[in-house]
């Protein structure tokens, strides 16, 4: 297995998130500082990273319904709390993507970082469906322009699935990850969000979940988040 899978499955980070670890040079095979994501490990090899032993941990996926004030991160060096700390589990679980601090709803934790990496690389495209508050009613024609793709500063965004639910209410579906997308889109049409729940991550709804409340995922459930991302 190649380092960078290994510390994946050892829940250490997602893979992108380990190359970056392994090219600081603090994970160590045998005792030796190791730099290529490629090197072959096995579970017998002795991987380190800042010292602390690395082991394949059990797969774990859990579904959370963040509130705001918490932090998509695994750990928060601030006074604000992390999201993990809202999981009761001895696996180290790391966010699958991220909600801004002031937006509420699903976010998922894993071990998994395969599976993180599927979930959040835009070629896999899977959706992620939010429900959006606006400041001001939305026109006819800037529903269009989300359907259609906006234009900001880092490029124009992929067409989204957007729908009216109310006079100041939307639900937005989309395929790609940029950072705080949905609010940089209204942003650009002239509007603004003035609250932002995620509702939906691939076939995986938040449903009954309450704020703040944390759920393991069955193994049916990470099958089809599997599919979802094939």
């Amino acid at each position: 297995m190649r380092l960078v899978k290994f510390l994946a499955h050892g829940g250490v980070a997602s893979r992108r998130r380990a190359e970056e670890i392994i090219a600081k040079g603090v994970v160590t095979v045998g005792g030796e500082v190791v730099t290529d994501p490629a090197r072959d490990v096995g579970e017998g090899d002795d991987v380190r990273v800042n010292g602390a032993p690395v082991g394949v941990e059990a797969r774990e996926v859990w579904v959370v319904n963040k509130p705001a004030g918490v932090v998509s991160t695994a750990r928060e060096p601030g006074s604000r709390p992390a999201v993990v700390e809202l999981v009761r589990t001895n696996a180290r679980l790391y966010p699958v993507g991220r909600l801004d601090a002031d937006s509420t709803g699903l976010l998922l934790l894993t071990n998994d970082g395969e599976l993180a990496n599927q979930l959040t690389h835009p070629r896999y495209e899977v959706p992620k469906t939010y429900r959006v508050r606006l400041r001001a009613p939305l026109a006819d024609r800037d529903l269009e322009r989300l359907r259609r793709g906006v234009e900001l500063e880092d490029g124009p965004t992929a067409p989204a699935q957007a729908r009216r639910l109310g006079e100041r209410e939307i639900e937005v579906v989309l395929r790609e990850g940029r950072n705080r997308q949905v609010r940089r889109m209204l942003e650009a049409i002239g509007n603004e969000v003035t609250a932002l729940r995620r509702i939906a991550f691939g076939p995986l709804a938040l449903g009954e979940l309450k704020e703040g409340e944390a759920r393991r995922l069955s193994e049916d459930e990470v099958a089809h988040l599997r599919k979802a991302a094939d």
